[in-house]
């Protein structure tokens, strides 16, 4: 590899706020805030939406989508234009 073109490769904490999910793991990607990890040292933390802790697919809990309400409030907003 040529030296000084590629990022910094170095330890990252993703955090799933949501699924209580934390994992230490090695990323190019940086953050400006930290977190200080299981072993006392301090990493940057990158907080994600979603993770395998709280995706449906791999809890096992669908959520129920209000599509009948989502309609009804389009055609107020837009009428029924046919």
């Amino acid at each position: 590899m040529k030296p000084g073109i590629h990022p910094a490769y170095r330890p990252v904490v993703f955090r799933d706020k949501v699924g209580g999910l934390a994992f230490l793991t090695r990323s190019t990607v940086g953050s400006d805030r930290t977190v200080e990890w299981e072993d006392g040292r301090t990493y940057p933390v990158i907080d994600v939406e979603i993770s395998s802790a709280s995706h449906p697919f791999y809890t096992g809990q669908s959520r129920v989508l209000d599509t009948a309400g989502r309609v009804e409030r389009f055609r107020q907003r837009y009428g029924d234009q046919h």
